[in-house]
């Protein structure tokens, strides 16, 4: 990406930002999150909880968008990095790491260094939901923030979707735009692979929550290809 367009890209990124870590537009997920952040977790009490909404995070010239649902009570909501922090984090940053898409194999903090290589990681909601359940309300609510940050990433030629409220996420979006016409011709399933309309293509993997990870649904060897075939179709090698 040539200067000009990467700063412009910075620049919305940066103004997508600020409008997500300011957003109130869900008065019980910020209640909710705002409470996590002051009760706290036992192994967390000397953690001063971010406890805001949580801003997208990696490569403004990522080829590859990774979509979750929203950030996890004592994870993101307790860093204000997705992923950072909790059992997903510990499970997903390794396999970027093995493919090239991350500098470190260990997610802990905003303040640790990691940095992502040609992926960008978002989530449909940006507040911690109770029981990982955001309302349908509070997911439209946010598909504010999903299309600014998508306005920015000009260069992604893959998106991946973490679970099925992250694909449905991502194609209401699709939807919204115009992209796409119906929703139900695009089917949620481990290792789902299409070639949508923008030229862009979807490829879906179970979520890595440890109700996943723990229990066999979802394995390294599953998740590491669905990033070999990301890695692939963004032409990153």
């Amino acid at each position: 990406m040539c200067p000009a367009p990467l700063a412009q890209a910075k620049s919305q990124l940066e103004t997508a930002r600020q409008n997500i870590v300011s957003c109130e537009l869900c008065p019980r997920l910020r209640s909710y999150c705002i409470g996590i952040g002051e009760t706290k977790r036992r192994a967390y009490l000397d953690w001063d909880y971010w406890a805001r909404p949580v801003p997208g995070f990696g490569d403004p010239t990522a080829r590859v968008l990774i979509v979750g649902l929203a950030p996890g009570a004592h994870g993101a909501n307790r860093t204000g990095r997705p992923f950072t922090g909790d059992g997903a984090g510990y499970f997903m940053y390794p396999v970027l790491y093995n493919l090239g898409f991350a500098t470190k194999p260990l997610a802990t903090s905003r303040d640790d260094g990691l940095k992502l290589r040609g992926a960008w990681i978002a989530s449909v909601v940006r507040c911690a939901p109770p029981a990982d359940k955001p309302m349908p309300q509070e997911v439209r609510n946010c598909a504010v923030h999903f299309r600014a940050e998508l306005a920015a990433l000009r260069r992604l030629r893959v998106v991946v979707c973490l679970g099925k409220i992250a694909w449905d996420g991502y194609l209401a979006y699709l939807l919204g735009e115009g992209v796409i016409k119906r929703r139900s011709a695009y089917t949620f399933t481990h290792g789902a692979d299409y070639l949508m309309p923008n030229g862009l293509r979807l490829i879906g993997s179970y979520h890595p929550s440890l109700r996943n990870t723990n229990t066999g649904r979802l394995n390294e060897a599953m998740f590491t290809r669905v990033f070999v075939k990301a890695r692939e179709a963004a032409g990153l090698g």
